[in-house]
């Protein structure tokens, strides 16, 4: 067959545009493909695509705030005849909602399931619903088809996986609900094996959370260190209370670190079940841990919780430029479909918005505690713009200018022009 697998991009003006990494999903599935089939991918965050040529099978994956695209061209694709196959976490919360637009629908992970649903396809017999019986195991896993992307397209194609999950909770986020309450990880040495092919010297991490199990990451950080490679990956801040793992993960060339904070507000955190492991009093003192150890941060942090007033967004810019993290992602509370924050969302009747291309963490879809919707929307774009300003670029990145500089002033200036395109509420 002649398969097309498509990453949708939100065509909205205001959406926030990406590309800076390809989409490690389709690589994934492009491996498990055959030989005999013929595949193209296709990721719309950095290339338009027209129907014509053809496929004979299409698969689509769709995180929320694409769904709307994503069934755009499912649609479309089916007006043509052609079989379409709908993946990923928003048809995998919504499968009733999926199977509207499509052939097939795969809930959850597709490793177990994608070579029945390729030998059903080829024999004109789809099922509506693909579900692994149980989580995939990570051993012997195929090395993503990097050469189905075009290098020059994005920041590095040098992203690698080391497990799936995240042993935390959290109730807005959809970790849990698509991996299920698992932590699983890859053999150590089919890592290192990998990291080796691609004979890169700075490697992106991609997992939720790579110290979820600290005696695979011991195993891991002493394994990379004989490559001798950089590497930034995402961790909980748990991280800062084994200091004997930060000197490891230091050793092994850890250069910077995804970490979400969430809010400062205590209360928050107890609200949305991260207080046991992010403690807000606690917070310099981590992220001094990690700095000395010459690992930079990525901090991220979620507007519009329920204990959030007008002050939240001057507070978390001021605390974040004092602690001078290299990065921020801000992001405005929002209820993703299949996750508890959506049902209790749903329940109190606060949802307001509907639209899945408006679920990009930078609008505000549901009734605020606290602020106005209007209120959220401004605060948000003033702190965003705030910290990536030309003056808090470089008081964030002088001092540290010796890690990694042209890479974290390069992410910076992403992110500034981010900023500058997000526009409030209509």
């Amino acid at each position: 067959m002649r398969i097309r697998l498509i990453a949708p991009a939100n065509r909205r003006a205001d959406a926030p545009k990406q590309g800076l990494f390809p989409p490690m999903s389709l690589a994934i599935l492009a491996a498990l493909t055959p030989d005999k089939h013929e595949i193209e991918v296709v990721d719309e965050s950095v290339q338009d695509h027209t129907v014509e040529p053809i496929p004979d099978l299409v698969g689509i994956t769709a995180i929320t705030s694409v769904a709307p695209r994503a069934y755009e061209l499912a649609d479309e694709y089916r007006r043509r005849g052609v079989k379409v196959v709908l993946g990923g976490m928003h048809p995998s919360a919504l499968p009733d909602e999926g199977i509207a637009h499509a052939d097939a629908v795969v809930v959850g992970e597709a490793e177990g399931v994608w070579s029945a649903l390729l030998e059903d396809a080829a024999a004109g017999k789809l099922k509506r619903i693909y579900r692994g019986e149980r989580a995939p195991s990570l051993c012997g896993l195929p090395s993503p088809r990097w050469d189905a992307f075009d290098a020059k397209k994005y920041l590095t194609l040098n992203l690698v996986q080391t497990s799936r999950g995240c042993p935390n909770n959290c109730s807005f986020c959809s970790v849990t609900r698509f991996f299920g309450k698992t932590y699983r990880t890859r053999p150590v040495k089919e890592v290192v094996d990998e990291i080796s092919r691609l004979g890169r010297k700075l490697v992106l991490f991609v997992d939720d959370n790579i110290a979820g199990n600290r005696a695979h990451a011991r195993e891991l950080f002493r394994e990379l260190k004989s490559l001798r490679i950089s590497w930034l990956g995402q961790s909980s801040l748990s991280i800062a209370e084994d200091q004997s793992l930060l000197d490891a993960a230091r050793d092994s060339g850890c250069t910077g670190l995804f970490i979400g904070f969430e809010s400062l507000v205590s209360e928050n955190l107890e609200r949305i079940g991260k207080a046991m492991v992010n403690r807000a009093d606690r917070f310099l003192e981590s992220i001094k841990r990690i700095h000395s150890r010459g690992i930079s941060i990525e901090g991220a942090f979620i507007f519009g919780l329920d204990g959030d007033d007008s002050t939240v967004f001057a507070k978390t810019v001021e605390f974040a430029t004092k602690a001078r993290l290299a990065l921020v992602q801000f992001g405005i509370l929002t209820p993703f479909p299949g996750t508890p924050l959506f049902a209790d969302m749903e329940n109190s009747g606060r949802i307001v918005d509907r639209d899945w291309g408006n679920y990009t963490i930078s609008h505000v879809v549901y009734r605020p505690a606290n602020l106005s919707a209007e209120a959220l929307q401004e605060g948000f774009l003033k702190a965003y713009r705030k910290f990536y300003s030309p003056l808090s670029i470089a008081r964030r990145l002088l001092p540290s200018w010796r890690r990694r500089p042209f890479l974290f002033l390069t992410l910076n200036m992403h992110f500034a022009r981010i900023a500058a395109t997000m526009q409030g509420l209509d």
